[in-house]
């Protein structure tokens, strides 16, 4: 399923406004996003592409300004807290 992390370019003190989009199946949501809110990080959207898909494909969009390796430290924490999603 889709990954799409983004970080803008550093400031001075090495924050960056960092963005992710992940696609999840709807029953693995709830779990993802309270990892993701446990962390600091803001969930700014959750919506899905396709009408009439089984199973049924979320994307959820997350933010936050911080060094780029600690934003992806934490979605990929985030990941371990799921059982389907094939992370390595």
């Amino acid at each position: 399923m889709p990954v799409d992390v983004l970080f803008e370019s550093l400031d001075q003190s090495g924050h960056a406004l960092c963005l992710a989009e992940i696609a999840l199946l709807e029953e693995e949501i709830p779990r993802f996003m309270h990892s993701i809110i446990q962390q600091g990080m803001i969930v700014s959207a959750l919506h899905n592409h396709w009408l009439y898909t089984r199973p049924t494909v979320m994307y959820i969009h997350i933010q936050s300004v911080e060094p780029p390796i600690n934003f992806a430290k934490k979605i990929a924490s985030s990941f371990s807290s799921l059982s389907s999603y094939p992370v390595a």
